[in-house]
């Protein structure tokens, strides 16, 4: 059932023994909106805990400094920043047909939660947990304000995608009075890499296959890549925008090796272009912007398959 976000709020206010979820391959924003969440709703006199699949990344840890660590079994669940409980994973998974609230900003986003809130607008779903602390009445101080930040600035790349807007800026400056401390964060999240980073970042670019003219081209992260790096999953949280980078290049696609076998596929699109146009012909969704699938395939055949359909899609354009 879809709700507003004030009725949102009522039911966050009535609720206690509150789990909330992030979804697999933790990011900036799901962990962000949790780590607030959890953070806030404490604050509030209820008890929360927080749970995922994979572990947090230790640039990522600070955000759950102040979280206690609590027992208990949940009575209420919800799942922030989870488009479909197919990103759930592993350890988390057995809560799927539990969850009584998605709060969430993905076009994309399925059904799943008793009650959902979903704004395609925002620019993260930081930028609702900020408008929901509004309705509340939470006090936004320096940990929250850090928290908050972190998915805001890392779901809109230092606030140069096109999806940051006039009101996220102002929810940024508003949590900088609050205390965030912006310029660290920036630094740890764009200006900072491990010699891992850098090396599967290295190996990653070398990779890189162009189509289209140059309109489009393909990047891939093998796992054999991986172990020559040394490279971990957090290490390579936001290499799939490099491939974009690349002058004339409107669709990029980065091609991620599961060890289980076959692609996860992740599409970005330089505006207007639509990167989940891409991915919904794969059974995938997301943003404009941004967009991921999975492909089920050999690499030559999933690369193939993206080719033929960034050549069908720029057709419909007109290009």
């Amino acid at each position: 059932m879809k709700i507003k976000l004030q009725q949102a709020a009522d039911v966050l206010q009535q609720a206690d023994d509150i789990l909330v979820l992030s979804h697999k391959s933790p990011d900036g924003d799901t962990l962000g909106s949790a780590s607030a969440l959890c953070t806030a709703l404490q604050r509030l006199g209820k008890h929360v805990r927080f749970a995922c699949s994979d572990p947090i990344v230790p640039k990522y840890e600070n955000l759950f400094a102040q979280l206690k660590p609590e027992e208990f079994e949940p009575k209420f669940i919800v799942a922030v920043d989870i488009a479909d409980t197919q990103l759930l994973g592993e350890e988390t998974e057995q809560f799927k047909d539990s969850i009584d609230l998605a709060i969430d900003h993905h076009m994309s986003h399925k059904e799943y939660a008793k009650m959902s809130y979903v704004d395609g607008t925002a620019a993260s779903t930081t930028q609702i947990i900020y408008e929901l602390f509004c309705m509340m009445g939470v006090s936004i101080d320096k940990q929250i304000a850090n928290c908050l930040y972190t998915g805001l600035c890392t779901d809109t790349g230092c606030f140069r995608y096109s999806n940051t807007s006039a009101t996220t800026l102002r929810i940024a400056a508003s949590l900088m009075d609050a205390g965030a401390d912006a310029a660290e964060i920036n630094r740890i999240m764009f200006d900072t890499k491990s010699r891992a980073r850098l090396n599967v970042e290295r190996l990653a670019m070398e990779s890189i296959a162009f189509y289209e003219n140059g309109r489009f081209d393909i990047m891939e992260i093998t796992e054999e890549m991986m172990t020559q790096s040394g490279a971990t999953e957090g290490d390579i949280e936001g290499l799939a925008a490099l491939p974009r980078q690349v002058e004339g290049v409107l669709i990029a696609a980065t091609l991620r090796e599961k060890k289980t076998g076959g692609y996860k596929i992740s599409v970005r699109a330089t505006p207007p272009y639509d990167a989940s146009a891409i991915c919904a012909q794969f059974g995938g969704g997301g943003h404009k912007g941004a967009a991921g699938c999975v492909i089920e395939d050999e690499k030559e055949n999933v690369k193939k398959k993206l080719a033929e359909a960034v050549s069908g899609y720029f057709r419909s354009q007109g290009i």
